[in-house]
């Protein structure tokens, strides 16, 4: 099974393939680009990793805002725009299936022991941990690996990294 794993940013997005590529998508506005730029962008890489590695899944980090919590409102509207993207594309291609986890699902799945931290910075170590052949750029990259990770885990298997 084909699987891609997308960790959505306001910047840039992480995404990690099962057959080996990973990376970050730069999605910044540029100067003169009106908004809807970034969700073009957007597209265009999905397509691209669509046609050239192909895909049988796609999983994503699941937007949540949790009572009581300040949610920053342009990141969570970013965030359901490129979902949908997501989901539109889903729906065209035939036998595409998509699935999304919590953030707590895929924290606990990266650093499974109780008291330790889950900041973006004990993220990205642990994911150096797990892969150390692969160069982790940022949080963004090292969240769609342990998507791809947990993903695999949950269909049987380990990742396999190039």
């Amino acid at each position: 099974m084909k699987i891609l794993a997308l960790d959505f940013g306001s910047a840039k997005t992480g995404w990690a393939h099962s057959d080996g590529p990973s990376g970050v998508w730069d999605l910044s506005i540029r100067r003169d680009e009106s908004g809807g730029m970034r969700l073009i962008r957007f597209e265009s890489k999905l397509k691209e990793i669509i046609k050239g590695l192909g895909i049988d899944l796609i999983v994503f980090e699941a937007v949540t805002v949790n009572r009581g919590e300040r949610a920053n409102l342009n990141s969570v509207k970013l965030h359901s725009k490129l979902q949908a993207i997501v989901e539109r594309l889903v729906a065209r291609i035939k036998g595409l299936e998509c699935c999304s986890y919590n953030l707590q699902e895929i924290k606990k799945h990266a650093i499974p022991m109780k008291g330790k931290k889950r900041d973006k910075a004990a993220m990205v170590e642990a994911a150096r941990v797990k892969w150390p052949d692969v160069e982790i750029v940022d949080d963004n990259m090292a969240d769609a690996l342990w998507l791809l990770d947990l993903a695999k885990s949950e269909l049987g298997g380990d990742v396999k990294r190039k």
